[in-house]
């Protein structure tokens, strides 16, 4: 029996109990309703990590298959954009008095680490743009 055929049964189970266990949400009362909801939560946690696990099993095949001195070059510039724009990120640039005032855990760190997403974002999205008009500029070039 191929992989395919096995995710295609799990999968299938999973929907039957989700199904039933949103049938006796809505049959049942509040104090019902709460403890099935919670139910609900495990079935999603474990759908979750299937597709986790599944992923990665995938994308591990994925790479002993294809051409993995390429696939680790991409996985390299990455780290380095991600590296790069954790060091332009300062953390000191906004004040944090008005997040801490209001009880929150809203640290120089926590500034640094989002603006490195921030300039990571921003630098993929530069890249993708660019790499989209490259490649129209090339085909309306090539005909």
């Amino acid at each position: 029996m191929g992989l395919h055929k096995v995710l295609k049964i799990v999968a299938f189970a999973l929907a039957i109990i989700g199904a039933i266990f949103a049938l006796m949400i809505i049959a049942g009362d509040d104090e019902q309703q709460l403890s099935m909801s919670g139910n609900m939560l495990y079935i999603a946690y474990t759908v979750l990590g299937l597709i986790l696990v599944m992923v990665l099993l995938f994308v591990i095949k994925g790479l002993f298959a294809g051409n993995i001195k390429k696939t680790l070059m991409t996985v390299g510039a990455f780290v380095l954009i991600v590296v790069i724009s954790y060091s332009m990120s300062s953390g000191t640039d906004l004040d944090l008095t008005p997040f801490t005032d209001k009880g929150l855990d809203v640290t120089e760190d926590t500034s640094k680490y989002v603006g490195a997403g921030l300039y990571t974002f921003y630098v993929l999205a530069i890249l993708a743009i660019a790499s989209m008009l490259y490649s129209g500029a090339k085909k309306i070039f090539n005909k």
